[in-house]
């Protein structure tokens, strides 16, 4: 197989991107739909009883976990071996394990609880892949400049995927063709995979590296560099790298406790506000709110950042500090009381000015919130070496794993022992969101000689391999 070189010049992020970002929508959408289905499918394995709280979070959590673990081990594979090949052995399983989620047999209690369990547990075991493969990909196509807006767009196709999801699961459900949504995100996501393998262009590593790209446009030759003890050391452990990892437990613990929080307070009594009415409230503001954010700021922060690389920290400060402040007020909004028959009723419901502003506080708290994602990947690209992207994504997908993971845990013990308290579980979660912020204001010092540190290296490999070209000669 011959390998593309990239350079550096500003590329098209839709035409070479497509099936990236096909392949990424219709996962999430798949992942967006069994968490906007989380109070629907506690009624489907437990038939005519109370919301089960901590078992359902217990399998969100699981996903979550396993997607961490899993990451580790792909990661060193996707460090060694062609991206491409293994991002589409991982469409296979995820969209296998979606069908045979169609197959469940209702009201069996725990046993249909324990078969979801384990189908979602292989696919979240091979989501663990997913973005460390595309972080490492990323890095040698997308150029530095056009980073924040990749990752804007990445987040968006996402998004739109997602709250599409939320949709057609809640539309499905509600009708009682729930099986329908499995079967048919499973083979999407199949079809998307062979897609992406015939489609994406992998380059060489280090390709965008600008103290790299002139020797590698040489088809002779290749980076093949792999990172030992040593350089492991100085780079993944330097100190702006332990802040991202360390941040990433607790900024996520926050991130996955907020679907959980939401969902059942606003679905079930008092409130009672249908599954359909939440997802087209999920599409008005959220999605909204998110394409601001990761089309307008994305692009604002490339600019921002082209010449003080710096500024996306403080992007990623500002963007944890408000966001967490405007979704948490939710939750200390004066809803009103709704009937089971006025919680479907979406004229009604949108008639009522405390549900636009409801909206309004969701739109700002999701548009502000997505300067985190279009900022926090390129800083742990500027600041690591092309051999161990795929590694530190995996390092950094673990941690944030576990605090994401333990976000829906904590939420079903917390709600089970407070009895429903949401503005007590809110508040004793938010606690855990302010040493990231702490720790990312310390980076800004530490930051700027981590990434002289990996240029000063790449400078060093590409003498390397000039002196290898130079033999060859």
């Amino acid at each position: 197989m011959t390998e593309k070189v990239a350079t550096n010049t500003f590329i098209s992020l839709g035409k070479t991107f497509w099936p990236l970002y096909l392949l990424g929508g219709f996962q999430s959408l798949a992942y967006g739909g069994i968490i906007v289905l989380i109070v629907p499918l506690s009624s489907l394995f437990w038939s005519d009883e109370p919301y089960h709280a901590l078992e359902m979070g217990i399998l969100i959590t699981s996903m979550v976990w396993m997607s961490a673990i899993s990451g580790i081990l792909i990661g060193i594979l996707i460090d060694k071996y062609s991206r491409k090949y293994i991002m589409f052995i991982i469409s296979i399983f995820r969209g296998f394990s979606m069908i045979m989620l169609g197959f469940a047999i209702e009201g069996k209690g725990l046993e249909t609880w324990t078969y979801f369990l384990i189908f979602t547990g292989i696919f979240a075991f091979f989501a663990g892949g997913s973005w460390p493969a595309i972080i490492s990909l990323s890095n040698d196509i997308v150029p530095s400049p056009q980073r924040s807006q990749f990752f804007g767009l990445l987040g968006i196709m996402m998004s739109l995927f997602t709250q599409f999801g939320f949709l057609v699961a809640s539309f499905l459900v509600q009708y009682e063709f729930w099986r329908s949504f499995f079967w048919g995100v499973g083979i999407s996501i199949l079809v998307a995979g062979i897609i992406f393998l015939f489609q994406i262009e992998e380059p060489k590593r280090g390709a965008q590296q600008q103290e790299l790209n002139e020797i590698l446009n040489d088809d002779s030759i290749k980076y093949d560099f792999q990172i030992d003890k040593k350089i492991m050391k100085k780079t993944m452990l330097s100190r702006t790298n332990v802040v991202a990892l360390i941040e990433g437990i607790s900024t996520n613990l926050f991130l996955g406790s907020l679907d959980l929080l939401i969902l059942p307070y606003i679905q079930t009594p008092p409130h009672n506000i249908s599954p359909i009415f939440t997802g087209l409230f999920l599409v008005i503001f959220g999605l909204t709110g998110g394409l601001i954010g990761q089309l307008f700021l994305a692009k604002l922060s490339d600019k921002w950042a082209m010449k003080k690389p710096i500024r996306r920290i403080y992007f990623v400060i500002f963007s944890l500090s408000l966001g967490i402040t405007t979704f948490s007020y939710l939750f200390f909004l004066d809803l009103p009381h709704f009937t089971v028959e006025q919680g479907k009723d979406i004229p009604y419901i949108l008639s009522l000015p405390i549900m636009w502003i409801m909206g309004l506080l969701f739109f700002t708290s999701n548009s502000i919130s997505s300067l985190y994602l279009v900022n926090q990947a390129p800083v742990l690209q500027e600041i690591n070496l092309p051999e161990a992207q795929g590694k530190i994504a995996s390092w950094n997908q673990l941690l944030e794993s576990i605090g994401y993971g333990a976000g829906p845990l904590l939420v079903g013990i917390l709600l089970s022992i407070s009895g429903g308290n949401y503005q007590l579980a809110i508040l004793i979660i938010i606690i855990f969101v302010i040493p990231g912020i702490v720790l990312w204001f310390l980076s800004l010092k530490w930051y700027p000689k981590d990434r002289d540190m990996i240029k000063s290296l790449l400078k060093e490999r590409a003498e390397i391999l000039k002196s290898q070209k130079n033999l060859k000669n």
